[in-house]
């Protein structure tokens, strides 16, 4: 009897090892679960917030379709990624800063709609201007380079769209030279869509790090900060 009753003491701690041993996986498990389930849920926020995002720059791009759906019609102006494009030969001669008159009833027909755009929202017009890969130099002296050519050709365009009604807290200038080209500089007919001016609406005040990216190539114009509007003398044409 007694010998049985040792057996079963030294038994016992194996059982109570084994327990342990259970308890232990029981609680890991239980903890990988929770992890699990955590990453999930974190996940599901993430998509959420960005399917959110992604409606909301739907419902903007929609938005600023609407908005511009005339001149959009007649071919004058191109839309894309939020982008307002003009080919440069509605609005200039080639290396001039001077605005066609074709060119300025174009701007004045977009005052109205990109207004009423930015009023209902916080936001402004970034006014960009882009020029080909040839040296200005060697077609009009009067310019230093592309980045003055394309920076006095976004600042004509500002100007010229407060002149039209827009108000100067609503936009401000930027010049990329011959940078942020469209398609590559290889013909007569590529740089053409390369000289070109484009509006964007962006977020303002303390929101405009987040256009940053947009502007990344760009080089300051004087006298454009936002809110403010440009001051500097309209060049004369050669």
């Amino acid at each position: 009897m007694l010998e049985h009753d040792g057996d079963i003491e030294s038994t016992s701690p194996a059982w109570i090892s084994f327990a342990d041993l259970m308890t232990g996986l029981l609680g890991a498990f239980v903890l990988l679960l929770v992890g699990v389930m955590a990453a999930q849920l974190d996940m599901a926020s993430q998509l959420e917030v960005e399917v959110q995002k992604r409606q909301i720059e739907e419902q903007k791009r929609l938005s600023l379709e609407n908005a511009l759906a005339i001149p959009l019609a007649s071919g004058r102006i191109t839309l894309k990624n939020g982008r307002i494009g003009i080919s440069g030969k509605l609005l200039f001669k080639l290396n001039s800063d001077q605005l066609e008159p074709e060119g300025r009833q174009l701007l004045k027909s977009l005052v109205l709609p990109l207004r009423s755009y930015l009023q209902t929202r916080d936001e402004m017009l970034m006014v960009s201007g882009f020029t080909d890969d040839k040296a200005v130099t060697s077609r009009n002296r009067e310019f230093a380079d592309n980045w003055e050519l394309s920076a006095q050709r976004a600042l004509t365009v500002t100007r010229t769209l407060i002149e039209e009604g827009m108000p100067a807290s609503m936009l401000f200038a930027a010049a990329f030279g011959q940078e942020q080209a469209l398609v590559p500089n290889t013909s007569e007919q590529a740089r053409a869509q390369n000289r070109r001016v484009e509006m964007a609406p962006v977020p303002k005040a303390s929101n405009t790090a987040a256009a940053a990216p947009a502007a990344k190539a760009a080089r300051q114009i004087p006298g454009t900060a936002p809110h403010t509007a440009p001051h500097t003398a309209p060049r004369t044409a050669p």
